[in-house]
């Protein structure tokens, strides 16, 4: 007994959804996290609380109003059906941008740590040095949040990786193009299959477990251990 060929397509699903959602997440994520760990405006808040909703919010009322949103009525259904692109739920891009919005907690926070452990002092010898901000940003800074960076795609990619509530209200159950991993568990259980559900849901375990591992091994550079959230 083993993985079928389903499983095999629902993991192959995953794989490629959760490596496109951490990608975009670390660029999109990037400039935020720098803005959050520099900034002194009166929007940090607000916007730090919205990075971090997802990590109190149900999934299903999160993944209900990005299918509404992404709807033929909704602002970005309505304007991805005007550039030609189509409807977003139950296709693969509808997941992705549901995975983005779900998992982007996971990848700011951790890097937003890591630049403002920084601090100042690295910036400003940079600086007597007539390094330019994208000079300071690319030879400073990066290179100090490394290990920031690796926290946060490490957990950018088990994050989506573990997805169910989101990724099935926007892309529902659909065979070799929205049936995910956790999805493919849930058909399992809902067949009775035990066997073939513990095969998959053993293997999420392992693979959290090293993934917890692996993160908690990263030597920590000031205090700063990768795995702090705030809400």
């Amino acid at each position: 007994m083993g993985f079928s060929a389903a499983d095999w397509a629902a993991i192959s699903l995953s794989l490629q959804l959760a490596a496109v959602t951490t990608l975009i997440l670390l660029m999109l994520g990037t400039p935020l996290a720098w803005w959050l760990a520099r900034t002194r405006s009166r929007l940090k808040g607000p916007v730090a609380s919205i990075v971090a909703l997802p990590l109190v919010l149900p999934p299903t009322v999160l993944g209900f109003y990005l299918l509404v949103a992404m709807g033929p009525n909704g602002p970005i259904g309505g304007l991805t059906q005007s550039l030609g692109l189509g409807s977003l739920p139950f296709t693969f891009w509808g997941l992705v941008v549901g995975s983005v919005c779900y998992s982007m907690p996971f990848v700011v926070q951790p890097l937003q740590n890591s630049f403002a452990s920084i601090g100042e002092r690295p910036l400003e010898m940079a600086a007597t040095l007539r390094a330019g901000p994208w000079d300071r940003f690319l030879h400073v800074v990066l290179p100090l949040a490394r290990p920031g960076f690796l926290s946060a795609s490490v957990l950018g990619f088990a994050h989506t990786l573990g997805e169910f509530g989101v990724v099935l209200m926007i892309g529902g159950n659909i065979p070799g193009q929205t049936r995910v991993l956790s999805v493919q568990i849930y058909d399992h259980v809902e067949a009775l299959d035990y066997g073939q559900a513990h095969w998959l849901a053993g293997a999420m375990v392992l693979f959290s477990f090293l993934v917890l591992l692996f993160l908690y091994s990263i030597p920590a550079r000031r205090g700063d251990a990768g795995l702090r959230f705030s809400a």
